[in-house]
């Protein structure tokens, strides 16, 4: 009884060790950050921006990435697809048309996972 007893407990603290090992761990995520200025000139070409990492890894492999954009108080809305310049940067020229208050949103798929970065 003892050695059953006994045996128990080694593997109860076997498994409570590994359980330990697992949440120590950082667990990489898929992080997106614009790079959009707060006010841009209306009738000139301008860049949408976004920086791409996940965990410390920059994402030069996204598989899809796109800005929407739209002027608030509007239904219309805009996706333009973003293109890897480098670094794990994203971007895509866009003219806003008039002038006003526009959201702009990144969507990235990379390694898996969507995200989303408002601006």
């Amino acid at each position: 009884m003892k050695k059953w007893l006994l045996l128990f407990a080694f593997a109860l603290l076997f498994v409570a060790g590994c359980a330990n090992n697992a949440e120590e761990e950082e667990l990489a995520y898929l992080d997106v950050k614009m790079a959009v200025e707060e006010k841009l000139p209306a009738n000139q070409e301008v860049e949408l921006a976004c920086f791409v990492t996940y965990g410390d890894e920059k994402v030069t492999d996204a598989s899809e990435v796109k800005f929407e954009v739209w002027k608030h108080g509007e239904e219309d809305r805009q996706m333009i697809e973003g293109k890897h310049v480098g670094d794990g940067k994203y971007v895509a020229p866009y003219t806003f048309p008039t002038k006003g208050t526009y959201s702009v949103v990144a969507h990235v798929t990379a390694k898996k996972y969507a995200q989303y970065a408002k601006s």
